[in-house]
């Protein structure tokens, strides 16, 4: 089967077309994610992000739909309240941009239309004090996560491992922010490098590998990761409790990229999808089934003492982004962090 940019986009509508039919309470939809690029496959994979807008709360938020061995449907569901006032989403570093950039499918009573008006308003998006504005947003969640961390020591298991990962993912959607929309789970790594470039902190992407224990990976033992991950992400989705992205249908999603990877011209931009997945399945599974992520956590020094260094380091890397942005409010005659 020949999957195209635009077959998927027929895709998308088609399924669109039957869930309007049987749910009256979706007042818009509309298409984010990697089908917004020329290019959206990854590995030879990708999935279709469809929102979908309700006039009430849904029942669910999210809901992962197996279309091929490559290919799924992944349908975010939010109700209309959560745009609501519209001119306050540009200030939102996740809806801000959804909002600012969509492919357009379905809307009632122009929805999508004014709202994304009310975000584009007066091209202030772009401008330095609400970039700034959905920056600092970003490093303060990833400073409270931090806070959590502080006491951890050497007691750190997939909770605090996850909670670690997720302040490292706000800081760096602090980098990206400064010049686009928040970064893709796969290829985060890939895209990290020219955007430290763009904010003038190249070293800011090579401490990020560094706060990932990535630095001296090779490909060689990160292929030899793959069984164990692929076996826990099998035995996380049984468990029904995991997060939804581990899911039987994203697979080949993660798998085929990681081997895509790991021909490529650097293996080690696997890692964050990889270890970030991996991570989220040992949190729902039984000590004695994660001994393989155990294995990768100490060879990455995210266990045991090194872990609390690693804390030591992300403190430090969100002083640096803090300084930054502070550098860049004061070359624009704003408040900086320590004026506000």
């Amino acid at each position: 089967m020949r999957v195209t940019r635009e077959s998927l986009i027929r895709i998308a509508k088609e399924t669109l077309q039957e869930r309007l039919y049987n749910n009256k309470d979706i007042i818009a939809a509309y298409l984010t994610g990697s089908l917004l690029t020329e290019d959206p496959l990854l590995g030879g994979v990708t999935d279709i992000d469809l929102v979908l807008v309700t006039a009430n709360k849904p029942l669910m938020t999210r809901e992962i739909v197996g279309l091929t061995p490559d290919f799924h449907l992944d349908i975010s569901f939010r109700a209309r309240a959560e745009y609501d006032p519209p001119r306050e989403l540009r200030a939102n570093p996740w809806l801000g941009y959804e909002v600012y950039d969509l492919m357009r499918l379905y809307e009632s009573r122009h929805f999508i239309e004014f709202t994304q008006s009310a975000v584009r308003a007066g091209f202030e998006f772009h401008e330095p004090a609400l970039v700034l504005q959905r920056c600092r947003k970003l490093l303060d969640h990833g400073r409270k996560i931090w806070f959590d961390l502080m006491d951890v020591g050497d007691a750190a298991g997939p909770k605090e491992v996850a909670k670690y990962l997720k302040s490292l993912y706000h800081a760096a959607n602090v980098i990206a922010e400064l010049h686009g929309p928040p970064l893709p789970e796969r290829r985060l790594l890939l895209l990290l490098p020219s955007l430290a470039e763009q904010a003038g902190r190249p070293g800011l992407s090579v401490g990020f590998l560094g706060l990932l224990g990535g630095t001296d990976l090779d490909a060689s033992t990160l292929e030899g990761w793959l069984p164990g991950w692929e076996s826990m992400f099998k035995a996380a989705f049984e468990t029904g409790k995991a997060d939804v992205r581990i899911h039987p249908a994203r697979l080949n999603y993660y798998k085929k990229c990681f081997e895509a990877m790991l021909g490529g011209d650097d293996p080690r931009v696997m890692l964050w999808p990889l270890l970030n997945t991996w991570t989220h399945a040992a949190v729902v599974l039984p000590e004695d089934e994660t001994q393989t992520w155990q294995a990768a956590c100490a060879t990455l020094g995210l266990a045991g003492e090194r872990f609390g260094e690693h804390v030591e380091g992300l403190d430090q890397y969100l002083d640096e982004l803090d300084i930054l942005l502070d550098e860049i409010a004061q070359a624009n005659g704003l408040e900086t962090s320590t004026s506000i």
